[in-house]
């Protein structure tokens, strides 16, 4: 009742997942990965265990092959069964069960796997393994969210649609720095799910996208006056550059930039956000 890709980005050691259902909230069904060790994508009839037991596998050492073939060589609802996988050094496997609805089917290759089931037709898969080499230049969360546009445009689920979600795992990514989650967003029941990913993920690149150090400016004369007199506009008073450093940071954890301040300099992003507030207080 899906189509996804399964991946790795070799440059950033990332694994990440897109998929796409007719299906509620499938965020919460298909996509399991673990920083270091791969990624896996239970679908069909999905058999959960796959995802908790396919990455302890992978963590051991076994290729997505190896994988694919032990998880679904001891389950007796196999032919069922599709499972998309990747593994730690982003060698693709996967796996469709013969009694998979109507169509059914995958492709894998070096740091791929692609895969789907009630799908308008071959073509959904044939559109995402291109987009996936067709996007190699995107970052790594782009290009999984353009693959599974590709797919949803060759006609994707031919049931309709109703959720998608995008997951990315890499090591030390999560808020805060402590876990590997670099990506969980999910739109769980929605008219253009595709659509709504690319906006949330529009919206994760604002709030916790690493600034470009080329791009970050001196937090120093004219410009640090300004970001002080916007502050003290917004409510968050400053009295000399010690206090606007706790300024700053007051007003960027409030507004959820925290992730994006850099000692004794400003990101643009953040700049740009600040003077909004202050031309349209809220």
């Amino acid at each position: 009742m899906t189509f996804s890709i399964v991946a790795f980005d070799p440059g950033t050691r990332s694994w990440g997942i897109a998929v796409a259902s007719k299906f509620l909230a499938v965020g919460a069904v298909v996509p399991w990965g673990r920083a270091g060790a791969g990624a896996v994508a239970t679908q069909a009839t999905a058999n959960l265990s796959y995802g908790p037991d396919g990455l302890d596998l992978l963590a051991g050492g076994a290729t997505a092959g190896e994988v694919a073939a032990q998880l679904t060589g001891a389950d007796d609802e196999r032919d069922h069964r599709q499972v998309g996988l990747v593994d730690a050094a982003g060698r693709g496997a996967s796996f469709t069960g013969p009694s998979c609805l109507d169509w059914a089917g995958g492709e894998a290759g070096d740091g791929y796997a692609v895969q789907g089931n009630i799908l308008a037709g071959p073509q959904v898969v044939a559109a995402m393994v291109e987009a996936w080499h067709g996007h190699a230049d995107e970052p790594f969360e782009r290009r999984l969210v353009a693959v599974l546009a590709a797919g949803d445009l060759a006609g994707g689920d031919r049931r309709g649609r109703q959720s998608a979600a995008l997951r990315v795992w890499r090591a030390g990514a999560a808020y805060g720095g402590v876990l590997d989650t670099a990506i969980d967003l999910r739109a769980d029941d929605h008219a253009a799910p595709v659509d709504e990913l690319r906006r949330l993920l529009d919206l994760h690149e604002l709030y916790f996208g690493k600034p470009d150090p080329a791009t970050l400016l001196p937090l120093e004369g004219p410009l640090a006056t300004e970001v002080a007199d916007g502050l003290e506009t917004l409510g968050y008073p400053t009295a000399g550059g010690a206090d606007l450093a706790e300024a700053l940071g007051t007003w960027a954890g409030t507004e959820n930039f925290e992730e994006r301040l850099v000692d004794g300099k400003l990101d643009p992003v953040v700049l740009e956000q600040l003077r909004r507030q202050v031309k349209r207080p809220e």
